[in-house]
């Protein structure tokens, strides 16, 4: 699956012993950007004592799996339950993430009882990679087959499942919410940590807590929505920068690790640079951000209405999170609304075991 060359590991290393670095200012930690003495500890480390090898090895070791629907390639893991008769399940992740963040996920879900839960409630769990995310390629053409068409024919042609259910965050929510508008039928549910806000609304039908919740939402966007903003408006002259420079690499989607989530604690120093030596081993950043850019210049179904049966988990230092159960109605059919004690944007891998459960407790009411 990944096979980098000596050469390649070679070059990163060169350029990461090369790296200019930027000015400093007169500004501590985090308030402006990545932190630069914590980036050069990084990367240091990186260019030095980081054993890529051993990683690239645990990653084809994991039960991946592609297909080719018209001529596209797509890219997946596949779990298998640890009973006969179990229900599938499509589990998306979003950005800057990729599909490692969602193995331990997947293992919880597929075989419980290693986890002292109950094999009944076991799934079936297929990973596909987002289209240009790591080792998968991106969508030849912009104006379709979107990602979502893509993934619906992959469990219903390629993989032979008749009616299977789907979870997603971030990019990945938006994608599996536009299979569910588009293929109700074969969906048994869907499970999202992130919603779509409606496609308008009555300003005089808000109630205060939905008032409240896009005032913080503006709020998040002014301050630290820039990153959406360029990747959906200029995408390729930043793809330029952070192909050419490791360490920019690192910066722009290592800072989103620590702001977004709710203990950065829990992403160790060989996780941050397993998945930015993923995005550079494959190029990947690039085409990471084409969704960005066809979501805002409008070139994807808008979402509209979903009536498939839909949980939505809010975890607190999500971005920026907390939809009201009255506006997540407006658009969706509710049928499970939580509020998580603690977690944040990387949900599958900070508490599993919460988003697991919840996924779990979901599914089985609709069984």
């Amino acid at each position: 699956m990944l096979n980098v060359s000596d050469a390649d590991l070679e070059d990163l290393r060169a350029r990461l012993r090369a790296t200019r670095w930027a000015q400093q200012w007169p500004i501590a930690g985090w308030e402006a950007g990545f932190d630069g003495d914590e980036l050069r500890r990084l990367v240091e480390y990186w260019a030095s004592a980081y054993d890529w090898r051993k990683h690239e090895a645990a990653i084809n070791a994991l039960p991946h799996g592609s297909a080719e629907i018209d001529g596209q390639g797509v890219h997946y893991l596949r779990f298998d339950a640890e009973r006969e008769g179990a229900l599938p399940l499509l589990v998306a992740n979003g950005w800057p993430s990729s599909f490692l963040e969602l193995v331990g996920l997947a293992e919880r879900l597929s075989a419980p009882s290693r986890f002292g839960g109950d094999p009944a409630n076991a799934f079936t769990v297929i990973v596909p990679s987002l289209p240009g995310y790591g080792v998968a390629p991106q969508r030849a053409a912009i104006d379709g087959p979107h990602t979502h068409d893509l993934w619906h024919r992959l469990m219903s042609e390629a993989l032979n499942f008749e009616h299977y259910g789907v979870h997603g965050s971030d990019i990945g929510a938006g994608d599996v919410i536009r299979l569910a508008q588009a293929y109700p039928g074969a969906l048994a549910g869907m499970h999202v940590l992130d919603i779509a806000d409606p496609a308008e609304w009555d300003p005089a039908s808000l109630t205060d807590e939905e008032r409240a919740y896009l005032d913080t939402k503006r709020q998040w966007h002014a301050a630290e929505g820039g990153y959406s903003h360029e990747q959906g408006t200029r995408p390729l002259t930043l793809a330029q920068g952070l192909s050419d420079s490791p360490s920019g690499l690192l910066a722009w989607i290592g800072e989103k690790y620590r702001t977004w989530s709710d203990d950065p604690a829990k992403f160790s120093d060989d996780f941050l640079l397993t998945q930015a030596s993923l995005y550079w081993f494959t190029g990947a950043i690039s085409t990471s951000f084409r969704p960005y850019y066809e979501r805002r210049q409008q070139l994807v179904p808008p979402i509209e209405r979903v009536e498939v049966p839909t949980a939505l988990a809010l975890f607190p230092a999500d971005i920026p999170g907390g939809q009201p159960r009255s506006w997540a109605e407006r658009t969706y059919n509710i049928a499970r609304y939580t509020r998580m004690p603690r977690g944040g944007h990387f949900a599958a891998y900070e508490e599993t075991e919460l988003l697991a459960e919840d996924i779990t407790q979901f599914f089985r009411t609709l069984r």
